[in-house]
This record gives structure tokens, C-alpha cells and sequence, in this order.
């Protein structure tokens, strides 16, 4: 003859615990695992299709990072040197009799650095130079017109 076990579950009637210890154990939302959206981490296969059409769930976004660094687009006196022909030929860069003028910032440039020799005179504007640039251009009379120097 076959003998039928009662379930646990029937056993646990009228404890108002079940048999999880404390009453205020197995109901919180530590026990359950966390609210809302949790446990919806890569591999949560079940939750899945309610992650995949948002774009914000996974990374962060909203704040910039404390200390951020500029990111200058540089060019060298060199560059800019091989460069004036084609620039004088597109109109990008203009003549005041032999004095180039350059507005570097309509070009793309933000920065100027003095690797290379001048060998013509040059009036750039541009919003930051190194000293070496400056003192380059000047020496073939030319001027560097900045925000500031560094």
C-alpha cells in the first residue's frame, strides 16, 4: 500500500510564519529580491524585452565628470605654412600686401603651436597660442591676436 506524505504546506496552517522564523522575515522587499526594475541586470532573460527599446538603461548619463579636460584641434606653424597657397587659392585666407591673414577658428583650429619656421609674414587670429608661436610670428613681423596664451 501506497503511503500519500501531506504536503508541507498543509502542515504550516494556522502559523502564521510558515515556518520562516520571525515574522518579519521572507516578506520584505530584501527578501523578494528589490522593487520596480530589479534584478533586470544583462542576463535577466525574463525581463529582457522590457529593457531592450530603452537607450538609458544601461550607462550613465546626465553629468559631466569633475575636472574635464578641453580638447584642443592644433595646428603647427609648419602645417599652416604648407597650407597658405591652397588656402590663398579657396579664399580662406586673405592678403594685406605681403601680410597674411589667417582666422584660424573659420578653419577648424583652436590652438597654434610654434613646431616649424616662418618664413612669411602672418597676422592669425586664433583663440590660443604657445608663446614660441607668438614669438615665430613676430619675428617676421607678424602679429598673433589670442584669448590667451598657454
Amino acid at each position: 500500500m501506497v503511503y500519500r506524505q501531506r504536503t508541507k504546506f498543509s502542515r504550516q496552517r494556522a502559523s502564521s510564519t510558515h515556518g520562516w522564523g520571525a515574522k518579519k522575515k521572507h516578506r520584505g522587499s530584501g527578501h523578494r529580491g528589490g522593487v520596480g526594475m530589479a534584478g533586470t541586470g544583462k542576463k535577466a532573460q525574463g525581463k529582457k524585452t522590457m529593457i531592450w527599446d530603452n537607450p538609458l538603461y544601461f550607462g550613465k548619463h546626465g553629468f559631466k565628470k569633475k575636472g574635464e579636460v578641453t580638447v584642443y584641434t592644433c595646428i603647427n606653424l609648419d602645417q599652416l605654412q604648407l597650407m597658405l597657397p591652397k588656402l590663398v587659392a579657396e579664399k580662406k585666407v586673405t592678403m594685406e600686401g605681403k601680410t597674411f591673414i589667417v582666422d584660424l577658428p573659420s578653419l577648424g583650429y583652436t590652438k597654434l603651436l610654434g613646431s616649424g619656421k616662418v618664413t612669411h609674414s602672418l597676422k592669425i587670429k586664433v583663440p590660443r597660442a604657445s608663446e614660441k608661436a607668438a614669438a615665430k610670428v613676430a619675428e617676421q613681423g607678424g602679429a598673433v591676436e589670442t584669448e590667451s596664451t598657454a
